[in-house]
């Protein structure tokens, strides 16, 4: 009786790997996610705070879910061959590489994750004028996931879920950051 117990669950788990790997292998192993936003300032205002990694990190909403992270920085200070790392318990290991840079039209960037999964990213960010002062800032991320490994993952990891709302909370944070005014300091 145990022996027939045995063999049925064995044959159970055997049928149920194999149809997570069908389904795996038969998901498009494309993924993207987008958001857009208007905000009130021209691109002039908002593309350093993107072509700059140190000023990314100042709304970056992974910076602010990890702030213990430790943090990065080689070639330029912005723009083409800007590097940011990163390695902290939440974000994990990896890195942004400014791959290209029209001043106030687009920035894209390589992103690589090194822990705790690996993998490599395109990060996009577009700017497109809107009415007088106004800026559509489109925040993109696209990929494909290559290995039985990321494909698998990708059923039970949604990219859209994880990254989406993190999307939506940063580039809130680049417009109330962009819009705030600054306050002139005196001197005595």
């Amino acid at each position: 009786m145990v022996k027939k117990i045995l063999i049925g669950f064995a044959l159970f788990v055997v049928t149920a790997i194999g149809g997570i790997v069908g389904i795996a292998l038969l998901k498009s192993p494309n993924y993207r996610v987008e958001r857009s936003l208007v905000i009130a300032a021209p691109p002039e205002k908002l593309f350093p705070y993107v072509d700059n990694h140190k000023k990314f990190n100042e709304w970056n909403p992974w910076s602010k879910m990890d702030p213990s992270a430790k943090n990065s920085y080689s070639g330029p200070e912005s723009g083409l061959g800007a590097v940011a790392s990163w390695e902290g318990k939440l974000t994990g290991k990896g890195s942004a590489t400014i791959t290209e840079s029209r001043p106030y039209e687009l920035i894209r960037q390589r992103m690589e994750w090194k822990e705790p999964m690996v993998g490599i990213s395109t990060v996009e960010f577009t700017f497109k004028p809107e009415t007088t002062g106004k800026t559509r800032v489109t925040w993109t991320m696209f990929g494909t996931n290559e290995s039985l490994l990321s494909k698998v993952m990708s059923l039970f990891m949604d990219c859209e879920a994880m990254c989406g709302p993190e999307f939506e909370k940063g580039l809130a944070d680049l417009a109330t950051l962009a819009t705030t005014p600054t306050t002139p300091t005196t001197h005595r």
